[in-house]
């Protein structure tokens, strides 16, 4: 038995705990129990019941330079009309990410590569879903038939319930991105639909861009009818005006000990989050940073916009550089070092936290132990 182990058994043992000691009496009363498909809720209560959350999901690095020759050899293998999604899923290195095809907690993720000329056929689900741009020139996505452009860095809302396909243009380059979606918690709650659409792709109804172009401003289209849809009206964010934000906002701000300069991407219509279920972010470490340790619930993928340096995660040191992705599972210690002495990095990532916030059990606290900074076991 490991020390927290023991521990944990020793904490128990205290008022409002289950410690009930086993008898023969006892035995074969849970064996009555079973036979009526009940059992004694005292002997499942602290194991049910932690003293704080317990992920089942470990911190895992995939590096994109592997990843991406996995992906070029899909497009050799595999076509796009056939595949559905030709999309190299990312598994959680544990038995709950394979068993519930998890990058971690209830997110899904996976890399999409796809040529010029290609074309996702068009769908919709119940999960929701955004996606990262890594590489590529020409591609697009066409949402409710709202066809949206997207460029490096870009970061793109496909919300649920939504008809879209994507593809690349035929003038386009290869192109890759990362896939983001809730599909385990839609699963694990047992509401997941899906449908295909009656053609391959979607006519484009609207001007290219129409969305981003009235709504992702500072100001609000006027004479047109409101905005009532569950989701940001911006559903794309280009990397460039998100990258100039955050340097604006470094000049008003020191930012996080835990984050550095961190900005959420939101619905300027409310201020909240762009989807209803999940959550992203941009942050910026600044030349040289090591942010302070710091654990919350809730999971988080993060994907390296650009820079290179590593993280310590539940204390293992995960060492990354542009478009490698990691996660850190809920309630797990954390901080971020970035080893440039004279550029910034920039850390995309999506998270759960709009679940956290709407059942309100989103919590989070600072590590204080040796200077809050963790002890790197590896």
């Amino acid at each position: 038995m490991s020390s927290l182990q023991q521990q944990t058994v020793s904490r128990d043992a205290q008022l409002g705990r289950s410690r009930v000691t086993d008898n023969p009496e006892l035995l074969a009363f849970y064996e009555d129990l079973a036979r009526h498909g009940a059992d004694a809720f005292w002997r499942r209560a602290n194991a049910i019941e932690p003293w704080e959350p317990q992920s089942r999901y470990n911190p895992t690095l995939w590096k994109y330079e592997e990843m991406r020759a996995l992906c070029l050899r899909a497009i050799d293998l595999v076509r796009p009309e056939d595949a559905g999604r030709r999309v190299v899923t990312l598994l959680n290195d544990s038995d709950a990410g394979r068993a519930n095809t998890a990058v971690v907690g209830w997110l899904f993720s996976g890399l999409q590569a796809m040529k010029p000329g290609e074309v996702t056929p068009a769908h919709k689900h119940t999960a929701s879903a955004h996606r990262f741009i890594m590489e590529g020139a020409g591609a697009y996505t066409v949402v409710d038939g709202h066809h949206i452009t997207l460029g490096k860095n870009d970061y793109v809302l496909t919300p649920n319930g939504c008809w879209h396909d994507h593809g690349v243009a035929a003038e386009g380059r290869l192109s890759i991105w990362q896939d983001g979606l809730d599909i385990p918690l839609m699963n694990c709650m047992e509401t997941n639909f899906y449908a295909v659409y009656d053609r391959p792709a979607q006519t484009p109804g609207f001007p290219s861009n129409d969305l981003p172009n009235s709504y992702g401003g500072a100001m609000q289209p006027d004479g047109v009818e409101a905005w009532t849809r569950p989701f940001s009206p911006t559903m794309v964010y280009r990397w460039e005006k998100v990258r100039d934000a955050i340097w604006s906002f470094a000049k008003a701000s020191d930012g996080s000990p835990f984050d550095g300069h961190i900005m959420r991407y939101s619905n300027p219509q409310t201020g909240g989050w762009a989807l209803k279920t999940m959550g992203a972010h941009m942050q910026m470490l600044k030349p040289g940073l090591h942010t302070r340790a710091h654990r919350h619930t809730g999971n988080v993928v993060y994907n390296v916009a650009q820079g290179r340096g590593y993280s310590v995660i539940g204390g293992r040191r995960f060492d990354w550089s542009e478009h490698d992705i990691f996660c850190v599972p809920a309630w797990t210690w954390h901080e971020h070092v970035n080893l440039d002495p004279g550029e910034e990095a920039f850390l995309f990532s999506f998270n759960d936290f709009p679940v956290m916030d709407a059942i309100g059990v989103r919590i989070e606290e600072p590590f204080e132990e040796t200077g809050g900074y963790q002890v790197v076991r590896d």
